[in-house]
């Protein structure tokens, strides 16, 4: 497993030492670094990310800010020089935060939490989706496809719709093989489509865009 990451970090020391720190790790990916949350919206329209550090005090927009305005985050992680943020964090949903200076054995440990988040069994028959306070019983292969729409999923089969509050980011963990991200704001089941045409996937009736940055594999997933 390779994640691919992200660093948002307005110091340059702090950037060279998580690039480094990342370099010494192979499961990682470097794919980029930015100093604002402004540069790094721009990025995470165009790569597909696994993983941020970020850091809090960043200029113009804070990282708590850019965090909230994220629809369907990545896992993040915090980098930090202030404490009094880590609830806060965490209430946010990151995996960790890190308070600098952090130490290689600290950055370490918590990659390792994200490893062991994302290698965790997946269950592939069926889940329970939370709608109109009651709980209803999906089966995974009536699911078409899952849209993120603001701080909501949507999960459309072929009979009805369910919305459901979380990240798209989280259903990937959840869902079998068979799912694949096709936009940052569409995951679908492969053995539901119809055709692949251009920049849009066909799920009858529904016509489903693809994002630049999650083409080439959705190419290399139907013509392997």
């Amino acid at each position: 497993m390779t994640l691919n990451c992200l660093i948002i970090e307005d110091q340059l020391p702090a950037q060279r030492i998580l690039q480094t720190y990342i370099e010494s790790m192979p499961e990682l990916k470097l794919i980029g670094a930015c100093s604002n949350a402004l540069d790094a919206t721009a990025l995470l329209r165009q790569e597909s990310i696994d993983l941020i550090f970020l850091d809090i005090n960043l200029p113009k927009i804070s990282g708590i800010s850019f965090l909230k305005n994220l629809t369907s985050p990545p896992d993040i992680i915090i980098t930090t020089a202030y404490p009094d943020y880590a609830l806060e964090g965490f209430e946010l949903d990151v995996v960790d935060y890190l308070l600098k200076p952090f130490s290689f054995e600290r950055f370490h440990k918590a990659v390792l939490k994200v490893l062991g988040q994302r290698s965790e069994p997946k269950p592939t028959d069926y889940v329970f989706i939370k709608s109109d306070k009651e709980f209803y019983k999906v089966e995974v292969t009536d699911i078409l496809f899952l849209k993120s729409d603001d701080n909501y999923v949507k999960i459309i089969t072929s009979e009805k719709q369910h919305m459901q509050s979380g990240s798209l980011q989280k259903w990937t963990e959840l869902l079998s093989d068979s799912f694949i991200r096709v936009h940052k704001s569409y995951m679908i089941n492969l053995s539901k489509v119809d055709k692949v045409a251009g920049n849009r996937v066909y799920i009858n009736p529904h016509e489903i865009p693809i994002g630049r940055a999650y083409r080439e594999a959705l190419l290399k997933r139907i013509s392997s």
